[in-house]
């Protein structure tokens, strides 16, 4: 399995505004770009989940978070540049992304994909790559339905929603998914500091 092909396919979904389950560096999620308001509809509608609720989004690197988010706090670059371990940080003052990905006091969480082993093909390192070539935010939300537990693997995905999905990345990239959730931490503009999940 060559994976230029498998993201060359993934981008290819996306930018036709389709849904594709994929492995990140934490667990399997289900993705679209995140600038596409009905894409971003369609993954509310598989999850069964209210559009009330706000969605992570992965970037791949601290240039692509500038471009969507009005000014990015100190605290946040030196969070991001120590790092060592999946982190969502939720930025003030979303720009040019979807209505219904950004939340209604205008955050919007951001995480770039931890990459423990730059030779990995998987996880982490398969996101940055995917993200970088689609060259816009990737919604990444857990492939479950809204309240029944997040799957670790992807064994652990209901048929529904591998049926309702437009892509499935082949299982052999799950290798570099950790199984557990990222840690979000919430920053405003004059530096404060929230931690919404450890």
């Amino acid at each position: 399995m060559d994976t230029k092909e498998v993201i060359n396919e993934a981008v290819k979904v996306l930018r036709e505004g389709g849904v594709i389950l994929y492995p990140t560096d934490t667990v399997w999620g289900i993705g679209c770009d995140a600038t596409n308001e009905k894409a971003v509809a369609r993954v509310f509608e598989i999850k069964k989940r209210s559009g009330a609720k706000s969605l992570v989004l992965l970037a791949c690197d601290l240039d692509m978070v500038a471009m969507h988010v009005k000014e990015i706090p100190n605290i946040a670059i030196d969070l991001v540049e120590v790092n060592d371990a999946p982190m969502t940080i939720i930025y003030p003052g979303a720009q040019y992304l979807a209505p219904n990905v950004v939340a209604e006091d205008g955050t919007v969480g951001i995480r770039i994909p931890c990459v423990e082993d730059e030779t990995a093909q998987g996880g982490g390192a398969f996101c940055r790559e995917l993200v970088r070539r689609l060259r816009k935010p990737l919604v990444s939300t857990s492939a479950n339905i809204s309240g029944e537990p997040t799957p670790a693997n992807f064994k652990d995905i209901s048929e529904e929603i591998k049926a309702a999905v437009d892509y499935t990345v082949p299982r052999q990239l799950e290798q570099g998914a950790t199984g557990k959730a990222s840690q979000i931490i919430k920053i405003g503009l004059g530096g404060e500091v929230e931690i919404i999940r450890a």
